[in-house]
């Protein structure tokens, strides 16, 4: 009879552990979180990492490319703006990829897909593109097709030109899976599910991407750039940026590095504020402030110097507020883009002067000053017809200014076309302006086979070494 009692109570006891190990679990704690939620995490990650600052000795590959491209310099501490850097790209594999890569594995483990989820997906797929495409732009070679997989810890490198064309393809399938008689997202913190909208930006997108390889592709450029253009941007409205909050963690996070951290370091530089100061430039009211004491004077340092921070126009106010937004893609640029075109006689666009004057105009009226464009736009130094240099100098020079505070997309543009003129500061790491970033330094360790295989295959791990599409 004993031993009954032990075979019930064994019985008992197995019966009950399902129930004790739902009694185990935390319920305040989520191990699970909608599609949604990665998505949107991931896009406010993508904008912290695009619009921070750092003095650059350790930073991610895109709030450092500002010091670069000689809008900003640090004058405290120099390392970025003499290019004594070490690029990381953790935040950008980890903190945007894989959270896109995550929502786009909730949603497909749906026994069905609705609508709703297709233009969810197609939405991910451009925001994948979009970083994806900043990271080969930035690196050339990458982990890209053996990246994001938690049992590879050693990924082989893809070679930049093969991923761009396939980011291409992408996106091209993303921008027609998209359909606007359908919902999206409950909310989304770039379009708020506006689906017409992030068919919009992904159209600007290719149009873009397409006009970064028109010198060392012309036929596929020419292809994605045709494909684009009925659906590109058209006004400010459509601008692709995210809106911020005033209270943390939801702020903007170039006012976190700046604003909440108290930040006596950046400065305007000398040959922007210069260039601002000589065409009488409105939007010096807005990029940066008066320096101290002085009544409209605005003075920049030469770029990697140690000097005295309240000697130099800082800042504007507008980047010290926590709610501006970041912009990813603006009306402006894709203006730039088709005044380039026509001057290239790509895919039917005409008129250069006009497609220019709108891209200024379009500047000016964001920043609130659009009042002031006709007389800017007048003067001989700016008119299309009459300002110096080739048509790449005219578009250069005013695309760098009307870039303010979008420091990647500038310092690309700068390699691509080759304006402004800009020289290495004095003891520079090399003696002239970075056209490519360096592999972090974690992957001769970590990784060592395939970075030496990179390596080689790109030219050099050098900071002098150019990308595919940055064609002489």
């Amino acid at each position: 009879m004993k031993n009954y009692y032990i075979i019930i109570l064994m019985a008992l006891f197995f019966s009950c552990s399902g129930d004790l190990e739902d009694m185990n679990v935390d319920v305040k704690n989520a191990t699970e979180a909608p599609a949604e939620t990665f998505f949107n995490n991931a896009v406010k990650n993508l904008s912290d990492t695009m619009s921070g600052i750092t003095y650059g000795a350790n930073g991610n590959p895109f709030n450092t490319t500002r010091l670069l491209v000689q809008q900003i310099s640090s004058v405290t501490y120099n390392e970025g703006t003499t290019y004594y850097s070490n690029f990381t790209w953790n935040e950008v594999y980890m903190d945007i990829l894989n959270n896109l890569r995550q929502s786009a594995e909730v949603i497909q483990s749906a026994e069905s897909l609705t609508p709703a989820n297709e233009n969810q997906l197609a939405i991910i797929e451009i925001v994948q593109v979009y970083t994806w495409s900043k990271l080969v732009e930035s690196f050339g070679d990458i982990p890209y097709s053996q990246a994001l997989d938690v049992d590879n810890i050693s990924p082989e490198y893809d070679d930049q030109e093969a991923i761009y064309t396939d980011l291409l393809s992408r996106l091209t399938t993303a921008i027609n899976a998209l359909d606007a008689s359908q919902p999206s997202w409950g909310q989304d913190l770039l379009y708020n599910g506006d689906v017409a909208s992030w068919s919009s930006f992904g159209s600007s997108l290719l149009f873009q991407m397409g006009m970064r390889i028109i010198e060392s592709n012309p036929t596929l450029a020419t292809d994605a750039i045709t494909t684009a253009l009925p659906n590109i941007f058209t006004s400010n409205a459509d601008i692709a940026e995210i809106e911020h909050l005033e209270s943390q963690p939801n702020t903007a996070e170039l006012w976190t590095d700046l604003a909440v951290g108290n930040r006596r370091d950046f400065v305007g530089t000398d040959v922007f504020i210069d260039y601002m100061n000589e065409l009488e430039d409105p939007r010096r009211s807005v990029f940066f402030q008066e320096v101290d004491g002085t009544d409209g004077v605005y003075r920049g340092s030469e770029s990697g110097l140690v000097v005295a921070y309240f000697d130099f126009s800082r800042f504007g106010t507008l980047f010290y507020q926590p709610t501006t937004p970041v912009i990813l893609l603006d009306y402006a640029t894709i203006e730039f883009l088709l005044a380039e075109a026509a001057e290239r006689g790509i895919a039917g666009v005409t008129d250069a002067e006009a497609h220019y004057n709108a891209a200024i105009q379009a500047n000016f009226d964001y920043y609130g000053l659009g009042d002031s464009a006709a007389a800017y736009l007048a003067s001989p130094e700016v008119a299309y017809t009459t300002a110096p240099g080739t048509w790449e100098e005219k578009i250069g020079m005013q695309k760098w200014v009307a870039l303010f505070n979008q420091g990647l997309e500038a310092w690309t543009e700068y390699r691509r076309l080759d304006y402004p003129t800009l020289e290495a500061p004095p003891q520079s790491f090399v003696p002239t302006v970075p056209v490519r970033l360096t592999y972090p330094i974690s992957e001769q360790t970590l990784n060592r086979a395939n970075y030496e295989s990179a390596d080689a295959a790109i030219g050099g791990d050098l900071l002098t070494t150019s990308l595919f599409w940055d064609v002489d």
